[in-house]
């Protein structure tokens, strides 16, 4: 069984042209059950490592404190050298143990410039319902092709009260509406977290999307003020999950021929990193 753990980052509703959050990011990675308990030891460990052994109660890792200018939540005042390299450390556990990250970025002014012209059974102007529905697309489709025909996997994703009835909409088209032959069938069960401070996958699924969005945000010009120290961070960050990707060019189309203007305005809406993108920072 591949755990897919999904967060997001960006999300800022109906506001599709908001300036400060103008990249929307879904995604997280993949976990098989065999690696699930030694990556939680490891994450375990370096968190640890982190506080001295003394880690705040009901400690969670959200990205957003570990990585704010002077640090928040836990992190406030922490030297930035240290908390960049937590992040470092936490990152560099896809590697470790080869997980993969399933993920996919919009720009939220590019959705509010065009419209999806076939009808769909979620509003394809919601960053949030696109992008999960591609992720079924995507996971499914790399279970299928590289993990074997008796591999499956479980969606787990944080509980969005204002998607919730949306996503059952989306799950039950997927699994049920669409034509037999293009129906989701290697994503066998979807599910939410119990609690995000018991699970580090959740927590390290926040880290990798926001470093994603934030270097994005680099990528296509909405960075400029920031400090180049910053934007070699968020660029060698990015340079640890990217050997992780499992679609780093294109996207995975949905096969039904009547969803072919959706493939196209996903494929319209989606950012990537520019073209020898590393040129353009100093990597660490």
């Amino acid at each position: 069984m591949h755990f897919l753990y999904i967060d997001e980052t960006g999300d800022t509703g109906n506001d599709l042209l908001n300036v400060e959050q103008p990249i929307f990011v879904i995604g997280g990675l993949t976990v098989s059950d065999e690696k699930w308990n030694p990556t939680q030891q490891k994450f375990v460990t370096i968190i640890n490592r982190y506080f001295g052994g003394a880690v705040p109660a009901n400690f969670e890792l959200h990205a957003h404190e570990l990585l704010s200018p002077n640090g928040d939540g836990h992190f406030a005042g922490h030297v930035r050298a240290m908390r960049n390299q937590l992040a470092f450390d936490v990152l560099n556990i896809l590697v470790d143990h080869t997980h993969n990250v399933h993920i996919i970025a919009f720009s939220k002014s590019l959705i509010h410039a065009n419209t999806c012209m076939v009808a769909t059974a979620f509003n394809s102007k919601s960053p949030y319902l696109l992008g999960f529905d591609y992720l079924i697309t995507q996971f499914n489709d790399h279970i299928k092709r590289k993990l074997g025909s008796s591999a499956r996997g479980l969606m787990i994703l944080d509980k969005k009260e204002n998607h919730h009835a949306d996503i059952e909409t989306i799950l039950h088209d997927r699994r049920f509406l669409t034509v037999a032959t293009h129906r989701v069938k290697r994503v066998v069960e979807f599910s939410y977290p119990i609690d995000s401070t018991k699970n580090p996958m959740i927590q390290i699924s926040d880290l990798v999307i926001f470093c994603i969005r934030k270097f994005l945000e680099c990528e296509h010009g909405h960075g400029v003020a920031w400090p180049q120290a910053a934007k070699d961070f968020f660029a060698s960050c990015y340079n640890i999950i990217d050997g992780r990707l499992t679609f780093k060019t294109g996207i995975i189309a949905r096969s039904e021929p009547r969803l072919r203007l959706l493939n196209d305005y996903i494929s319209t809406v989606n950012l990537r990193p520019r073209t020898r993108w590393k040129s353009h920072y100093t990597i660490t």
